[in-house]
């Protein structure tokens, strides 16, 4: 229960993200982008709860299988017994040995198929979040602060830069707020299996737009701090647990 909440506090905020995007730069395509990644929001919830739900009728059937492969194997035991009433052949006992290990790669294979099933699936929408995270990098991409505040002059081939300070700020940090949306998507469907190798996918990705948000505060830090901008780089890295905290519409 309390995780289903956590899933519905994240798409409340991916609306609200998105009615901020709107309201600011209503002509843009970081709205577009938003917009497509408040719906995924909305989705995951149901998806999450589909794939962690047990699937009722898969297990039937490999019960069913099950309990038909063991009488059956049960079967054919007596009936070896049966006709080699004082002692089995040989050739009986090498049967029964190869039936039985073929009897229990078949079950193994049955009873871990619904895990790999789920393990696909989540991986498929993994692999869309990862999608959304790089687009999110490439919108962020050409918005150098650097070019605003040091009013270089631009070349034919520059992208148009027609932000003022604090709409490039405003903008990177909606970006920044996105791709944390996306590493809490992604951390919703680590928190319903313990499969290693979708937990392995999950910090993969969240390792990912931790990357790429670290990127995006470098830029903010510039905006805020040009003194920094004009003595050169420091050469610390920037200290992401000292940033300091911006007006938000």
């Amino acid at each position: 229960m309390a995780l289903g909440l956590k899933v519905t506090k994240v798409a409340e905020t991916a609306s609200r993200l998105t009615q901020r995007v709107a309201e600011r730069f209503p002509e843009s395509s970081l709205l577009a982008l938003c917009k497509a990644l408040q719906s995924t929001a909305e989705q995951t919830r149901r998806r999450a709860n589909r794939i962690a739900r047990p699937n009722l009728w898969l297990r039937m059937l490999v019960l069913l299988v099950i309990g038909g492969a063991l009488a059956s194997f049960g079967w054919v035991v007596n009936h070896l017994i049966t006709t080699n009433s004082i002692t089995l052949e040989t050739t009986s006992l090498e049967a029964g040995a190869n039936l039985m290990i073929l009897a229990g790669t078949a079950i193994w294979f049955l009873v871990t198929l619904e895990q790999r099933m789920r393990r696909r699936q989540v991986l498929e929408r993994l692999h869309e979040l990862r999608s959304l995270a790089h687009i999110v990098d490439m919108h962020q991409l050409t918005k150098d602060p650097t070019v605003i505040l040091s009013n270089g002059a631009p070349t034919a081939s520059s992208p148009a830069r027609n932000m003022s300070v604090f709409e490039l700020g405003r903008y990177l940090d909606y970006c920044t707020e996105m791709l944390s949306i996306v590493g809490k998507l992604a951390a919703v469907y680590g928190e319903r299996t313990r499969d290693t190798e979708v937990v392995a996918a999950v910090n993969d990705l969240e390792t990912l737009t931790t990357g790429l948000g670290r990127k995006v505060w470098q830029k903010i830090m510039l905006l805020h701090d040009p003194d920094r901008l004009r003595s050169g780089p420091s050469p610390r890295s920037v200290d992401l647990a000292q940033q300091p905290t911006h007006i938000r519409s």
